[in-house]
């Protein structure tokens, strides 16, 4: 939403008011309170008629602080809230003749003690952001009377803005105007399934509009140099972090509104998917299953799309008798063969589901203001939204998600839950314009706390839609893509971007999943996707299977779901490390190489963990062009050894830019047909490219864990390890791993 027409003038149809004149500031506990007029202050009679805006700076953590802007305070709050957690840190205060400050680990809010407003925040004596006079403000529209509380902070030069969520478009957001506002508009538009309103800026500082319902960016666009965020209501509540460095930024990020949680070890393998509108039953599902099986293709999950259950019938948790007439039976002949079992659900129950009267009549499902049933036919016929601010409503849907999971249902597919209406009432009473993206967080948290009460740490869902606080309930998927290059693209944008947002853990279609991609397309999209978090074939109309594309994408599936098995000891180290920091797994270039001046636009390629790049092929002629950060880079397939800069690369469909960072030892498992393994039985540890006086550490999980660390003084190495009974390869020469050994340079 814009606030000006051009730089002098303002809409015709809004009136506009700003905290222009600072008269009042006192420290109130931890917290610094400025009242501030909205026209200057020279005599007492200046404060008859004025508008007062009330300013509270507090600290929520080091290097964080909350700035509450609020015009009436009696303005209703009825909720949602995001749930944040602020952090124990030691903030200092200080009033001085000329400036007030608050200070919370390297950050420092300041503005005057009396004269016109401005917000400075400062790292340490710079000065990293901020409001100047008329950046923030109050309007109200004329005609329909709608208000909006607002804001702009300063851009340095060259600054680019990430995150907001999953988004599709250009990955730098300069430039854009977004809406916070979870729509299922596919991953070909400027729409998004998980909008989330914090954005992180290349300058290492981050900033989080706490308001849960619709916020709108306007990011270099109304004022070119700034990153401007308005809610509707008389408050506006947001809160500044620094880092100093991005990767700083989302582990204090993360620490307010939640870490990741660990997804299970098994959640990592190959799932495939009946796909959705397809033909499937039993026999289909077991040729599938046998098929993979006899391939040699390792497969962790299975997971059986919407028509599990009878069509039109979504959702009445009942399998489909004229398809799956022994569910039970099935699921345990899934369990035999080492297979955990996926079904997809969402928080929507048809007029003809058997559920439907019984939701109805106990008062389940969001209500019109009038009463009835909120209803529609877009999707299922006649269908109702659970209302899950409903506690008894909560214990009804997780009662039927509890009988499938005693037949030996190991996860959920939570689909949808964007596409909330705001001409309702809640059971508790919320805001309906708060709970249109909030909604996404109560039906997951219903769903993933559930299984974690029966299950523990093997709780996991597949969910698709998200707003903040969404990454403690993983894992995500990106949604409806086609079947094409471009979009594969687009999808690897959208889930940077989600990492960049606080979320650990990101898959998508492999293929695509509207229409059916050319073989090369498949070929090129398994690769990526094997070398993603989390990896699953999955399509709208048509199977997934390698065998239905050509005999060769059969290999090549083969081939990089085998290497990804073999990878676990280094991707389990790294999937902790998200849920311990919200650090991702699939890492923006910036978050590792944040001085790197090219590394904030790359959106074509990551890394995956802190030694791992990947840039996949997006082209049927199999060229890549690839940025190495300055240093010395090995590929992990070939040994072929590459210096910093920018590489044009052809590449066949076995194999893509895949490339280790120097000084880097990475293990590997012994294992390649499963991901659930004693990673360190039989490990084998790669050295790469280890600089004169540099070392590197790698610990390998396992019933005898292995911690090895390597240190170059001159022309010899040294290798300290904890145990022996592990191999160590190096300069194309391997070694029987000892407890200590030193080798000659390669």
């Amino acid at each position: 939403m814009k606030f000006s027409d051009g730089n002098w003038l303002i809409p015709d149809d809004l009136a506009l008011l700003h905290p222009l004149f600072v008269h009042h500031v006192a420290a109130e506990g931890d917290s610094l309170i400025a009242h501030i007029a909205a026209r200057p202050q020279q005599t007492r009679g200046d404060m008859l008629n004025t508008a007062v805006f009330t300013l509270r700076l507090t600290a929520v953590g080091d290097g964080m602080i909350a700035v509450r802007l609020c015009h009436y305070e009696g303005a209703l709050n009825r909720g949602p809230h995001f749930q944040v957690t602020p952090q124990p840190c030691d903030p200092v205060i200080a009033i001085g003749p000329d400036y007030a400050t608050l200070t919370t680990g390297g950050l420092t809010a300041r503005l005057p003690v009396t004269g016109a407003y401005r917000l400075d925040f400062l790292r340490g004596d710079q000065r990293l952001t901020g409001a100047v006079p008329r950046s923030a403000g109050r309007s109200l529209r004329r005609g329909d009377g709608a208000v909006h509380m607002f804001d702009r902070l300063d851009l340095e030069v060259g600054e680019t803005v990430h995150g907001l969520g999953e988004r599709f478009g250009a990955f730098v957001k300069n430039g854009q105007s977004i809406d916070i506002w979870n729509r299922d508009g596919g991953t070909g538009t400027d729409q998004a399934y998980k909008n989330i309103p914090f954005a992180l800026m290349s300058g290492g500082w981050g900033l989080f509009v706490n308001h849960p319902g619709r916020v709108e960016f306007e990011i270099g666009t109304e004022r070119v140099s700034k990153i401007q965020f308005s809610v509707p209501g008389e408050v506006l509540d947001y809160i500044v972090i620094d880092g100093p460095t991005p990767k700083e930024v989302l582990t204090r990020y993360t620490a307010l509104t939640g870490r990741p949680t660990l997804p299970p070890k098994w959640s990592f393998g190959l799932w495939l998917s009946t796909s959705f509108t397809t033909d499937y039953d039993e026999a289909v599902v077991k040729s599938f299953v046998d098929g993979m099986a006899q391939r040699a293709i390792p497969m962790q999950v299975f997971h059986y799309d919407c028509h599990w259950m009878k069509g039109g019938h979504w959702c009445d948790f009942e399998w489909d008798p004229d398809t799956f007439p022994d569910p039970e039976g099935q699921l345990t002949r899934m369990h035999d063969r080492g297979t955990h079992v996926c079904v997809w659900i969402n928080p929507y129950i048809s007029q003809l589901s058997s559920l439907f009267a019984e939701g109805r009549d106990k008062g389940y499902f969001l209500k019109r203001p009038d009463g009835s049933v909120w209803q529609w036919d877009l999707w299922q016929p006649g269908q109702a939204i659970v209302d899950f601010t409903n506690p008894a409503a909560c214990a009804w849907y997780t009662g039927h998600l509890g009988r499938l999971m005693a037949m030996g249902v190991d996860s959920f597919k939570t689909d949808f839950g964007e596409r909330i209406p705001t001409d309702v009432v809640w059971h508790d009473g919320s805001d309906p314009e708060r709970m249109h993206n909030y909604y996404a967080y109560l039906y997951n948290q219903v769903v993933f706390d559930y299984m974690a009460s029966q299950r523990g740490g093997d709780a996991i869902v597949f969910a698709r839609s998200a707003t903040t606080g969404g990454q403690k309930f993983p894992v995500h998927w990106g949604g409806d893509c086609d079947s094409t290059y471009p979009s594969m693209a687009e999808s690897l944008r959208g889930g940077l971007s989600l990492g960049l947002s606080g979320f650990g853990y990101w898959s998508h279609d492999i293929g695509g999943f509207e229409g059916t991609a050319a073989p090369d397309v498949y070929k090129r999209w398994c690769a990526f996707g094997l070398l993603s978090s989390h990896s699953r074939l999955h399509g709208s109309d048509s199977y997934r299977v390698p065998w239905a594309f050509d005999e060769e994408a059969v290999e090549v599936l083969r081939h990089f779901v085998t290497l990804k098995c073999r990878l676990m000891p280094y991707l389990w180290q790294i999937a902790k490390d998200a849920a311990e920091t919200g650090v991702p797994m699939m890492r923006a270039m910036l978050l590792e190489f944040p001085d790197d001046p090219a590394a904030p636009t790359l959106d074509r390629q990551y890394m995956l963990g802190d030694r791992l790049l990947v840039a996949p092929v997006f082209r049927a002629d199999g060229r890549a062009d690839v940025y190495l950060p300055h240093g010395t880079w090995t590929h992990l397939l070939t040994g072929e050894v590459k210096q910093g800069g920018w590489h044009r690369e052809v590449h066949d469909v076995f194999s893509l830019p895949l490339y280790v960072r120097g000084d880097s030892l990475i293990a590997m498992g012994a294992r390649d047909d499963t991901v659930l393994y004693d990673y360190a039985a039989g490990a084998e540890v790669h050295l790469f490219a280890l600089g004169d006086g540099a070392s590197a550490t790698c610990t390998v999980e396992g019933d005898s864990p292995l911690a090895v660390t390597a240190q170059r003084s001159g022309d010899q190495i040294t290798v300290t390890a904890n145990r022996d009974g592990w191999t160590l390869t190096y300069g194309g020469q391997r070694h029987p791993g000892q407890p200590w050994m030193t080798l000659p340079i390669a």
